[in-house]
């Protein structure tokens, strides 16, 4: 009988947990308290939502800090923070009021001086921000609780990009915290969310502690998505940081932690035997893997180089390094499988299984003649090695020199800033993720821009793309930018800014007593959930 790598893991895993591992746990952690809750949630370093894009950052100061929207169920825009708004009848100047019953965690009000300080700092690093900015005549205060956003011309979409949840998301800060430079870090973890952060339990590289803010006000309506009402229902949540996976889970199986937000795929099967525990998938459009490509180096420089790219791609077998096939589905559009914007425009080039053959014809129209191909490998992050390595022998199969540069994640991000040739310290093709809700933002992603060497790393460059991604801010109505979306993938399959390597939905590990979880893309809120 052959036993599979899975089924030796599973069997090593339950082993160990039912043995070893949780002696080791309870000498580190006390029994948790019906009203304390214990997440797994990984290493929290950076505390400011504005200075990093990191989605644990963003996590933190969903619980911590509080917006002026939030997104609902339905991904639809709804007040937050604010009470009342409007805009003028020439549709240039909105005016914002803020709801009675919001105060800082020092006890001091919120005020819309805070707001406009927190707008202005937020839009320096954020590309939605930004596009406000460049269109803005003046963002001020009119009152303690009156602020406005006065614009050169229209801008229909102004709620969607203060409401979005792709990081850096925009929290509302104290002015004085705000008042920092975007690229200095705000030291005092003070907001005027459902949670307080406390900084006396605080045990960096350990954990982190969350206490219910017994003095905030929830909105009226019922909990929506990250709008409405924000009940919390605990006294306490306590962030562990266990990078061992199989420490995590037995620690989950033992009761001493409620939650794991990653757990490995490994651990799947056993989680779902476990009478105990459940998988539940938060994030239920998921995540779009993809590979970006030095498209100034050769030998990606040439696009059909990277429509050989396009074509090599067997998506299926790329996420089933990482995932159960339950779990994976192919993504053919630039705007992912589950926005409005998704659409089939110019997808003839999908093959089940990909098309070597046809791409390694286009490897040698593209004037391929052996140059290295380097690409980097995040050896900490599981799922971006397993495919680069998939990726590396794929590409040797069609005789392309491919070479793997190993690193951590953060070596990784240092060296892709490199835009030059892989002799100078550059590299060829790097792979990466994001939500698939983030792909429904053409202007605030800068995965989805084509400007060259003004643009996000790899630097596509396309000005017809261009053209057509500068009117999506222009148009008003849904249908209108659906039309958009349609024009704008047909040209970016043309030029392949982008290959797709498919999408996964990524399951949380519960235990059955914590319920009440809130699924939305990306970002793992706090409240609402309670613990039998």
């Amino acid at each position: 009988m052959t036993i599979s790598r899975r089924e030796m893991i599973k069997a090593g895993l339950a082993a160990g947990a039912a043995i070893s591992i949780p002696s080791v746990l309870r000498a580190q952690t006390a029994p948790i308290a019906a009203r304390t809750v214990r997440m797994v949630m990984g290493d929290l370093s950076v505390f400011d939502p504005v200075v990093t894009t990191a989605t644990i950052t963003a996590n933190h100061a969903l619980a911590v800090y509080d917006t002026l929207f939030a997104l609902d169920s339905k991904l639809t825009p709804q007040p937050q923070m604010i009470g009342k708004w409007g805009v003028s009848d020439d549709k240039k100047t909105y005016t914002f009021e803020l709801r009675d019953g919001l105060g800082w965690h020092d006890g001091t009000p919120v005020t819309a001086a805070d707001c406009v300080a927190s707008i202005r700092r937020w839009a320096q690093v954020d590309p939605g921000g930004k596009l406000i900015m460049e269109r803005a005549k003046d963002i001020s205060k009119k009152d303690d609780k009156t602020f406005t956003i006065a614009l050169t011309e229209p801008l229909g979409i102004l709620s969607d990009i203060l409401a979005k949840v792709a990081p850096p998301c925009l929290y509302i800060m104290r002015e004085k915290d705000a008042s920092r430079p975007a690229t200095e870090q705000v030291t005092a973890n003070i907001g005027s969310g459902p949670f307080k952060f406390n900084e006396a339990l605080a045990k960096p590289g350990a954990n982190f502690t969350y206490d219910r803010n017994e003095k905030y006000v929830p909105r009226s309506e019922p909990s929506d998505g990250l709008a409405g009402g924000k009940l919390v229902n605990v006294d306490r949540v306590i962030w562990d940081n266990i990078s061992d996976q199989q420490t995590a889970f037995a620690a989950l199986q033992a009761g001493e932690v409620d939650f794991i937000w990653t757990p490995a795929s490994d651990l799947y099967s056993t989680i779902e035997t476990d009478p105990n525990l459940a998988l539940q998938v938060l994030n239920k459009s998921g995540s779009v893997y993809f590979m970006r490509m030095n498209c100034l180096q050769k030998p990606f420089d040439n696009v059909k180089a990277r429509q050989a790219m396009l074509l090599l791609i067997d998506q299926e077998a790329f996420m089933r390094t990482s995932f159960p096939p339950e779990y994976i589905s192919v993504v053919t559009s630039i705007f992912g499988n589950h926005t409005p914007y998704s659409n089939d425009e110019n997808t003839g080039w999908y093959k089940k299984g990909g098309d070597p053959e046809k791409a390694k014809q286009l490897f040698k129209e593209a004037g391929y003649t052996g140059e290295k191909v380097v690409i980097l490998q995040p050896t900490d992050w599981a799922e971006a090695s397993n495919t680069s390595q998939l990726l590396a022998a794929t590409l040797r199969k069609i005789g392309v020199n491919a070479e793997l540069a190993p690193s951590d994640w953060g070596g990784l991000v240092a060296r892709r800033a490199n835009n030059g040739s892989v002799e100078n310290g550059g590299w060829s093709i790097f792979i990466t993720n994001e939500s698939d809700y983030e792909r429904s933002d053409p202007v605030g992603n800068p995965t989805l821009s084509a400007n060259g060497e003004k643009g996000w790393f790899g630097w596509p460059k396309s000005d017809e793309y261009e053209a057509l991604r500068g009117k999506w801010a222009k148009v008003e109505t849904l249908e209108e930018r659906k039309a958009l979306a349609r024009k704008m993938q047909q040209e970016y399959w043309n030029f392949v800014g982008t290959v797709l390597l498919g999408e996964a939905v990524s399951p949380i590990a519960r235990r059955k007593a914590l319920t009440g979880l809130i699924g939305m893309p990306g970002l793992v809120p706090m409240w609402n959930m309670q613990k039998a």
